[in-house]
């Protein structure tokens, strides 16, 4: 694993995926050989794994992390269903994508590639949920000492700038509502959202929308004149202390009596939510897969994001811009977060490395009183440390216990509960 094998599994695990769309027999086939091989792996390795103390100091960012970024998926479907909803499913159908160039540059290349090379490039080769994995893989691989330990430190690393990215998009597409590039999206999936505007859209922005000369009126008097007359109204859920919330999301009656499961069908949105939640995953894996582990896997897994970045722009679930933002700011972000997660991390002196040193320069300057002092210290620390030994070890035998179950249960949840990780 330390040469390449942990390459080698990542690439088989991508290959083997993608037989879905070759032979799906063979993939019913190989996909659990393949599960078990590694599962089995892991399990036999954590039995010999010494890095279990560095394991449980990083345990409390780890589930820190875990919280904030539950924190920030919260927030950015509040967001998602916000912009969503503020202007109607009218504006939705009738408002037509933004020119893109990407859009534009790639459809060019189908007319001028080789048709082979136009199938790779359309090819659902790897998706969000490939890149999760590759993570996941990324992380247990510390049982094998392909990366440097601790692996929560480096998951702790993952999802904190993953919840920031999520935060940072989040406050990006709220600022600014821009139509989606699939202007059907909306009405297929927010069926039940108001057609009309909300009543601040229909104040601060319909009477002006379509009329430059309104515009330049509401610039010079910097306030809104038009009389947009007897406002719509919504219907509003009985949600107790978050019927705040009415305001934001705009239920109907039908969508029933839970403001959470209203925010569960956000999903991705149907506006261009600045920049894509997807690149942002794609490049924080290829991020820690390139500073942890390196090599050729690591190139492989860049390639992986550039394919997928085509692929959001060809299928236009983004606009170009998305995937190029998406791309330095997953860059930039692990970077700044670096202070979490270091692979080389130097090692505080024990107290009795300090005595022992404190004992050799004694002993050079001929000072008996010190030396027999200083013996007696080290003999006190030889049995402390004998007694927190065995209690550290029972600790240790809990902690990974409870660590290796925990997360292969979350593993195995987030590939069968949900349809892209």
């Amino acid at each position: 694993m330390t040469k390449g094998g942990l390459g080698i599994a990542a690439m088989s695990y991508v290959a083997i995926d993608y037989m879905r769309y070759v032979s799906p027999v063979w993939h019913s086939r190989l996909m659990p050989v393949l599960w078990s091989v590694l599962a089995i792996a892991v399990v036999t390795r954590v039995l010999f794994y010494k890095h279990w103390s560095k394991e449980l100091r990083a345990a409390i960012p780890f589930l820190g992390s875990i919280v904030f970024l539950l924190c920030a998926l919260l927030f950015e479907a509040l967001c998602v269903r916000s912009v969503t909803a503020v202007l109607g499913l009218d504006w939705h159908r009738e408002t037509p994508p933004l020119p893109d160039t990407g859009q534009w540059f790639l459809l060019a290349l189908n007319e001028n590639l080789p048709g082979t090379l136009v199938e790779i490039l359309r090819a659902h080769i790897i998706g969000l949920h490939h890149f999760l994995m590759l993570f996941i893989m990324l992380g247990f691989s510390v049982v094998f000492d392909s990366v440097k330990a601790p692996g929560l430190g480096l998951g702790a690393r993952y999802i904190f700038t993953m919840g920031v990215g999520r935060l940072l998009r989040a406050i990006t597409f709220v600022s600014t509502i821009l139509p989606s590039a699939r202007p059907w999206c909306a009405s297929a999936r927010f069926n039940n959202v108001p057609s009309q505007p909300h009543r601040w859209a229909q104040k601060y922005y319909v009477p002006y929308a379509n009329d430059p000369t309104a515009i330049r009126k509401l610039l010079h008097w910097d306030a809104a004149y038009a009389d947009p007359g007897s406002y719509i109204g919504d219907y509003r859920a009985d949600w107790g202390s978050m019927s705040f919330l009415n305001e934001f999301l705009r239920p109907s009656y039908s969508e029933g009596p839970s403001w959470f499961a209203l925010l569960k069908k956000a999903g991705g949105g149907c506006n261009d939510l600045m920049y894509s939640g997807h690149m942002l995953v794609a490049v924080l894996t290829a991020m820690a897969w390139t500073e942890a582990y390196g090599g050729f896997s690591s190139a492989m897994i860049w390639l992986f994001v550039a394919h997928s970045a085509q692929r959001e722009i060809r299928e236009r679930h983004h606009y170009t811009v998305d995937c190029i933002v998406a791309i330095y700011v997953g860059i930039l972000l692990w970077k700044m977060t670096g202070f979490i997660w270091s692979a080389e991390r130097k090692t505080k002196q024990t107290k009795l490395e300090k005595i022992q040193n404190s004992l050799i320069h004694a002993a050079k300057d001929g000072d008996i009183e010190t030396v027999r002092r200083l013996v007696e210290e080290i003999e006190v620390s030889s049995r402390v440390e004998k007694q927190s030994k065995v209690i550290s070890n029972r600790t240790m035998t809990v902690f990974a216990c409870a660590t290796v179950i925990t997360t292969l249960t979350i593993v195995i949840l987030a590939l069968t509960l949900t349809s892209d990780g």
